[in-house]
């Protein structure tokens, strides 16, 4: 909800999902606020990018200080403005802080100056590779993961030494003020890290400011418009989209813990995670016991709010309900059977476990992005079959495969995902060093890992000739003779058969 105040400017309201109450109220910032943000941000980017690898190192070390000294009060506004229960909240800011310590100790060693062998070619030449800063990154947060998810983009493009202004989602502005005040605190001297609330024109704005980068996470048709508006400035982008995670067990899987796995991975957070279990596959030798094991389980959890017993909250996003309840209805009307919940599941705004079987490969709930706490069942005849229905969708994010098998391995290759855990559903998600994004409509670019820092640096060539040659091949006075040499040469280097 948005208020006009005396002075006339805009504010807006936090709201608590499950209760209603209002948890903060934040200002609108418009074009101009966008505008004047970004130009501080240049501003800071020179002094930021001459700290060098040492200095940043220790100024982002001391965020991560901050916000675990911090962390019962992150955790709490997390919990407030997405319905989370506390322990969630806390696990998530665990994740974010070690994203945060990867990167800051890292950034050195990955994109740090180093020598390229030139070749026989140009032997002469010294090369050298060098990894600059962009200058200044937008970063476009989500509302499910509001500090885990964008501190991916934030902390890996601050420790490639740029500075990094922050548009949360206008359902969880709050933490990222917090963010942006316990920043303040280990770097005082500049404002190198700012925070922007606002709603989809002040994320529009940003995209038009002037950034050198935009760091998206969110819906494929809102990444759209994100690269619709980047695109009036030749701004680059990374979009982190949503998925539609398939989940294989095989005929050898340990059946138990698959199925508490899918199950965590399908319902914690409520459903609302993109790399979240969406659709089971399951060869048919062991169907129905992991079914049971599945059910049994499921039926054991109910959503709710500070509630004794509860699973997991609401459903953060109100319209995202609709969607829901459409799948359900969808997947009921076209042949499918809901063996725990249903319809009466959602109960606004929380929604309660769903699992269905017998969905046709057709239907909403197998082709698009639920995002809720409901997950499809299917008997297939092996594994290869499970591979070929989990490729089949326009989303390539992440997956899960359950064997004993040491060929889990080449099962995962074979999957159309950017993310594959063996064993441990979103296993990947744990592990800082690794990248982390997808392919199709579940985006493009890289988060997390050497590729994240890569992904806000530009690569710079140079080379340094260390010593004339005897053939001279850049210069007008190359003879017939110096380029009959090289084709020698060329012969004798590159002119075998290979087998």
């Amino acid at each position: 909800m948005s208020v006009t105040t005396e002075t006339g400017s805009t504010t807006f309201t936090s709201l608590n999902p499950a209760t209603g109450d209002v948890v903060g109220e934040h200002p609108v910032h418009d074009e101009k606020a966008v505008l004047e943000a970004v130009q501080r941000a240049k501003a800071a980017a020179e002094w930021w990018a001459g700290l060098g690898w040492k200095g940043r190192r220790v100024r982002l070390l001391n965020f991560k200080s901050a916000i675990a000294r911090n962390l019962n009060e992150v955790a709490r506004v997390i919990h407030e403005e997405t319905g989370k229960p506390v322990g969630d909240a806390v696990f998530e800011a665990v994740g974010a802080i070690n994203l945060l310590d990867w990167a800051a100790r890292n950034a050195g060693k990955v994109l740090g100056p180093r020598s390229v062998f030139p070749g026989l070619l140009a032997i002469n030449q010294k090369a050298i590779l060098e990894y600059h800063p962009l200058g200044v990154v937008g970063v476009i947060g989500p509302w499910n993961y509001p500090i885990y998810t964008p501190m991916g983009s934030i902390a890996f493009a601050l420790a490639a030494g740029n500075t990094v202004v922050f548009k949360p989602s206008e359902y969880t502005p709050g933490v990222g003020v917090l963010l942006g005040e316990l920043m303040a605190e280990a770097v005082p001297e500049h404002p190198v890290f700012q925070v922007l609330t606002g709603y989809g024109e002040t994320g529009g704005a940003l995209c038009r400011a002037g950034v050198n980068k935009v760091a998206f996470t969110g819906s494929g048709p809102t990444a759209k418009k994100v690269m619709a508006a980047c695109a009036e400035t030749l701004t680059p982008i990374v979009a982190e989209c949503g998925g539609k995670d398939a989940f294989i067990v095989a005929g050898d899987a340990d059946l138990d813990a698959a199925a508490a796995s899918a199950l965590w991975g399908a319902m914690s957070n409520a459903g609302q995670t993109c790399t979240g279990v969406e659709r089971i596959y399951v060869v048919e030798s062991v169907y129905d016991e992991f079914l049971g094991k599945l059910t049994e389980r499921a039926n054991k959890l109910k959503a709710g709010y500070e509630e004794e017993g509860t699973s997991f909250g609401p459903i953060t996003m109100p319209r995202q309900l609709d969607i829901i309840e459409r799948h359900i209805n969808d997947a009921l009307a076209s042949g499918g059977r809901a063996v725990v919940g249903g319809p009466e599941s959602v109960r606004r705004p929380f929604v309660d476990p769903v699992v269905l079987v017998d969905v046709p490969e057709t239907s909403s709930a197998i082709c698009e992005e639920t995002f809720g706490p409901t997950v499809t069942v299917s008997k297939v005849k092996d594994v290869d079959e499970a591979i070929e229905r989990a490729n089949a969708t326009e989303y390539g994010l992440a997956a899960t495969i359950f064997s004993r098998s040491r060929s889990a391995i080449e099962v995962a290759r074979k999957l159309r995902s950017g993310m594959t855990s063996i064993n441990a559903a979103l296993a990947f998600a744990l592990i800082p060093g690794l990248p982390f994004g997808g392919t199709g409509e579940s985006g493009f670019g890289r988060i997390h890992g050497a590729d994240g820092l890569r992904e806000f640096a530009r690569a710079k060539a140079i080379t340094r000739q260390r010593f004339k040659t005897p053939l001279d091949t850049t210069t007008f006075t190359r003879t017939e003779k110096e380029v009959e040499q090289i084709v020698n040469l060329m012969k004798k280097l590159h002119g075998k058969t290979y087998r």
